[in-house]
C-alpha cells in the first residue's frame, strides 16, 4: 500500500484501477481532493493505492497511514484503466 499524490485530476474516483510511472496496475481505496479553493494552483488527489490482495488490510485500517510510502506524479502521466468503481447508493 502506498500513498500517491497526483498533481492535476486524470478523472479518477474511489476503486478507480490506474499505473502510472510504467508500473503494474493499482487500485485507488480511496482519495481526497485538495486545493479547490485554498492552496496550490492545481488540484491536487492524495490517494491510497494498492492490489487487491491489501483491500481487507485497507478495510480493517491495518497499516498506519504517516508511515505509508509516498510516490508523487502528474496526471499526464496516469493511465486510467478504470475511472472509478459502481456507485452505491
Amino acid at each position: 500500500m502506498k500513498r500517491l499524490i497526483i498533481h492535476g485530476d486524470p478523472g479518477i474516483r474511489k476503486d478507480a484501477i490506474i499505473s502510472y510511472d510504467g508500473g503494474e496496475e493499482v487500485r485507488c481505496f480511496s482519495i481526497s481532493r485538495n486545493g479547490e479553493w485554498h492552496g496550490p494552483d492545481e488540484v491536487q488527489l492524495w490517494c491510497i493505492v494498492g492490489d487487491e490482495s491489501e483491500r481487507q488490510d485497507f478495510d480493517e485500517q491495518n497499516y498506519i497511514p504517516h508511515h505509508l510510502e509516498v510516490d508523487r506524479v502528474d496526471a499526464e502521466t496516469v493511465d486510467v484503466i478504470k475511472a472509478k468503481g459502481k456507485l452505491s447508493v
